[in-house]
């Protein structure tokens, strides 16, 4: 008999969120990844709710990518069967998923509003502190 998808996907969105942990070194309450993926690229965004402001973090490695790439690649590739954004959330140390497909949101267009937007539904006006750039490089605004 073969496996459902749900005890595939399960598993590897339990990783995803330890490794979310790991990346904001520690307690992953408040923890939200807005990702954008498509075929052969993969966009993650990591913010953690710190009270009065929102802080965001950069994956160090290609982990979180690979875990993204095996969720995406569970679902069939036929035309609009694999999500383009999934939005992931862990409050009180539950995670949250949702997912939007191609039909929803075309992220072949490079859109920073739709991150925006995603980071308003979850936080509201938060500031949202991103590092500092390096030698006086543009800063990103959320």
């Amino acid at each position: 008999m073969p496996e459902d998808k749900l005890d595939l996907l399960g598993p590897i969105m339990n990783d995803i969120g330890h490794e979310l942990a790991h990346i904001v070194g520690g307690d992953p309450d408040g923890i939200f990844l807005y990702a954008e993926i498509g075929d052969g690229w993969v966009r993650p965004s990591i913010f953690k709710d710190e009270g009065d402001l929102v802080r965001w973090y950069d994956p160090t490695d290609a982990y979180l990518s690979d875990l993204l790439f095996k969720a995406w690649y569970l679902e069939p590739e036929a035309p609009n069967m694999r999500w383009s954004v999934l939005e992931y959330a862990i409050v009180d140390k539950k995670f949250h998923v949702s997912m939007k497909y191609p039909e929803e949101v075309n992220v072949d267009k490079i859109d920073p509003e739709r991150r925006r937007k995603a980071l308003r539904a979850r936080f509201g006006d938060k500031p949202v502190i991103y590092p500092p750039p390096p030698n006086g490089a543009f800063e990103l605004k959320p």
